[in-house]
């Protein structure tokens, strides 16, 4: 196969991986729906070859299961699931948080301070889509500082259970991640670990609480 072709399949099948993940995460599809190669090529404007490999993707991640003639259902995903993944994403951004705050450059500082600038100006105008990408530029400035790529790795895929495009339609959400940030920002700009392991923790372990009560509701109004 041509490299290149290949190269273009594999970022479309990682496409429809986390647009899948966003909706079963989010609870727009729900334990045991059928999820059809087909339909999201469909929907994604993208052939049927990426969207294939994205469910198999999924099914070794948890998220589908596969059925002889049932095909690809949504595994069931309960608020309890959520918590256990985001228990383990607080410890290890906790970590990459404190070893930030003892590696920080002044580089690394100065670019928090120019996203979490950002971030407040898009919480101010009401811009969530640029809130969701300037929350994401935040946490990955984070990780890099951490110089910890194994960790970094681990925090990408328990991080999967976080759907990026959730949280802005929490209200209050906007002003809670101004506020986690800017503590955050203060602890590793001062070089404070403890205190960074500690606000990120709570940061994250708040993250959890809010998208595993929200799928608690969509499936108790379900039944």
């Amino acid at each position: 196969m041509n490299a290149q072709l290949r190269s273009v399949r594999l970022q479309l099948g990682d496409v429809a991986a986390a647009y899948l993940r966003d909706q079963i995460t989010s609870g727009n599809l729900t334990a045991g729906a059928p999820v059809r190669p087909e339909t999201v090529a469909d929907e994604l404007g993208i052939s049927t070859t990426p969207a294939r490999e994205a469910l198999q993707a999924l099914r070794a991640e948890g998220f589908l299961d596969l059925a002889p003639r049932r095909g690809f259902t949504v595994a069931k995903l309960d608020g309890t699931d959520i918590r256990d993944m985001f228990l383990v994403q607080s410890m290890v951004a906790g970590e990459l948080a404190a070893r930030a705050a003892t590696n920080a450059k002044p580089e690394t500082i100065a670019a928090l301070e120019r996203i979490h600038a950002e971030l407040i100006d898009a919480a101010k105008s009401g811009d969530l889509a640029a809130l969701e990408e300037l929350n994401h530029q935040f946490h990955r400035e984070i990780n890099l500082a951490a110089d910890a790529p194994r960790l970094a790795q681990v925090i990408r895929l328990v991080s999967r259970y976080a759907p990026r495009r959730f949280y802005a339609s929490i209200a209050g959400w906007p002003e809670t991640t101004v506020h986690d940030h800017a503590t955050l920002l203060g602890a590793i700009r001062n070089g404070d670990a403890e205190t960074a392991r500690r606000e990120m923790v709570e940061h994250v372990h708040h993250a959890g609480e809010q998208l595993a009560s929200h799928i608690d509701a969509r499936i108790a109004a379900q039944s």
